[in-house]
């Protein structure tokens, strides 16, 4: 009887420990070269996400300072465009790939920023959470072509992003951002 209950705990045990673990993470380029990187970013596509509910022409500008990366992302909303700016930092948590960083808006919360996809030369990136509930296709330009949206978008699938999700970024606006 010892023998019955000792296998029941340990089975029960190991389906504790399964129903706690983390779910597979996507993987992250394996160097960022933040330099690089800095710069403004427009916004493709993402998914919806509160904070940039009824955002147009969202863009995001880093700027390294010392071992910190300052940012501004910009957005219009409404019919009369009306600006909105966050000011945030970040910072890298995954030694010298530079390549996961954590962000904060408000102190003192923080998120996950995962560099996961760039293009030769940092004109497109995809950046997304571990949790795979945020995620951004980004461009040096406002506009990209169907066929390197497509190839982004398939990236983003492949690495376990829900995809049909992502809505793309209006980024016409007549105001110069």
């Amino acid at each position: 009887m010892k023998k019955y209950y000792k296998t029941i705990t340990i089975t029960l045990c190991l389906l504790l420990q399964l129903s706690y673990a983390q779910p597979n993470q996507p993987t992250t380029v394996s160097q960022v070269d933040l330099d690089q990187y800095m710069g403004k970013w427009y916004e493709i596509a993402s998914f919806p996400n509160r904070f940039q509910r009824g955002c147009n022409c969202t863009t995001a500008k880093y700027t390294l300072d010392n071992k910190k990366v300052k940012i501004k992302n910009q957005c219009y909303k409404g019919a009369q465009f009306k600006q909105k700016i966050a000011h945030g930092v970040a910072w890298t948590t995954s030694g010298q790939s530079s390549s996961k960083l954590k962000v904060r808006f408000f102190w003192p919360f923080t998120a996950n920023y995962w560099i996961l996809y760039l293009t030769p030369g940092y004109q497109q990136a995809i950046v997304g959470t571990p949790d795979r509930k945020y995620l951004w296709i980004l461009s040096r330009k406002p506009t990209i072509k169907e066929k390197l949206y497509k190839q982004l978008v398939y990236i983003a699938k492949e690495k376990g992003y829900k995809t049909s999700g992502l809505r793309l970024t209006y980024q016409s606006c007549s105001i110069k951002n």
